[in-house]
C-alpha cells in the first residue's frame, strides 16, 4: 500500500507543482502590474497584443489552481516526460483563454467608449453584465461543463486513447473549452469590477475553485447565480460595485 502510495505522489507531484508555480508567477506579475496601472476601464490605453497578453497572465492566475484535480490525473496516463506532458497540457489550456483575449479587448474597447462619460449607460451595461452571469449560473451548458470538471474520469477515459506528437497540447486545449463553458460569464464580470482588479480576482478564483470541488451539489453555483441578480439590482443605488465602470463616470460628474 505503501508503495501505491508514493507511486501517486510521483504522479501528483510534477502536475501540482508546475501548475501553482506558474499560478504563482501569474499571480506575483499581475499585483505588480495592478499596482502600477489600477483597475481602469476599457482597454486601458493597451494595444491588442499587449491587452491579449494581460488578459491571459490574469486567466493564468485565476484558472490554473482549478486544473490540478483533473491534471494529477491526466499526468499518470503519461509514460515518459512527464514534466514535459504537463507543461504542454498548461499551454494548450491557456491557449483558450488567450483566445478570448480578443474578444475581451474588443468587448472593453466597445464598452470602454460606449460608457465613457454617461453614467446611465455605464450602470446599465453593469446591471446587464451581473444578471447574464446570474442567468448563465442556471443553465443546462454550466452544469454539464461544470459536471465534468467536477469529476473527469470520462474526459481522462477519452484522453487515454489519444495518440499523437500533439496530445498534450490537445488535450489541454479540450480542457480549456470546458473550463470556458463553466467560468466565461463569471470572467465577463471583470469588465464591471475592472481589469487587474486583484480583490475581484481573487474572489472569483475562490469561486471557480468552490465550484469544481463542490462535488455533485448544484447549490454553490445556484447560490451565486442569485446574488449576481442582486448585484444587477444593487449597483443602481450604489454604482461603486461597479468600479471598472466609475471612472468615466467621475469624469461626468466633474464635468457637470
Amino acid at each position: 500500500m505503501l508503495q501505491a502510495r508514493n507511486g501517486w505522489l510521483n504522479r501528483l507531484a510534477p502536475a501540482t507543482a508546475v501548475l501553482l508555480i506558474a499560478a504563482l508567477i501569474t499571480w506575483l506579475y499581475t499585483i505588480m502590474q495592478s499596482r502600477a496601472m489600477g483597475a481602469m476601464p476599457g482597454t486601458m490605453g493597451m494595444s491588442l497584443i499587449a491587452y491579449i497578453l494581460m488578459w491571459t497572465v490574469m486567466m493564468a492566475a485565476m484558472m490554473l489552481p482549478s486544473v490540478v484535480p483533473l491534471a494529477s490525473g491526466y499526468v499518470g496516463l503519461i509514460e515518459t516526460n512527464r514534466l514535459v506532458g504537463v507543461t504542454t497540457f498548461a499551454l494548450g489550456y491557456l491557449s483558450v483563454w488567450a483566445g478570448t483575449g480578443v474578444l475581451a479587448y474588443g468587448l472593453s474597447r466597445l464598452t470602454g467608449t460606449i460608457a465613457a462619460g454617461n453614467r446611465t449607460i455605464a450602470v446599465t451595461i453593469a446591471a446587464i453584465t451581473f444578471a447574464a452571469c446570474g442567468t448563465y449560473q442556471f443553465t443546462a451548458v454550466k452544469q454539464k461543463c461544470l459536471t465534468l470538471c467536477r469529476a473527469p474520469f470520462s474526459l481522462l477515459l477519452q484522453y487515454s486513447s489519444w495518440q499523437g506528437a500533439t496530445r498534450h497540447l490537445r488535450v489541454g486545449f479540450h480542457h480549456g473549452f470546458f473550463c470556458l463553458g463553466c467560468c466565461a460569464m463569471l470572467m465577463a464580470l471583470m469588465f464591471v469590477f475592472g481589469v487587474m482588479n486583484i480583490g475581484a480576482m481573487i474572489i472569483l478564483m475562490l469561486v471557480v475553485a468552490v465550484e469544481k470541488v463542490w462535488g455533485s451539489n448544484d447549490t454553490f453555483p445556484r447560490v451565486v447565480g442569485v446574488a449576481c441578480f442582486g448585484l444587477a439590482i444593487a449597483v443602481i443605488w450604489f454604482p461603486q460595485l461597479a468600479p471598472g465602470m466609475i471612472p468615466s463616470m467621475t469624469m461626468m460628474n466633474m464635468g457637470g
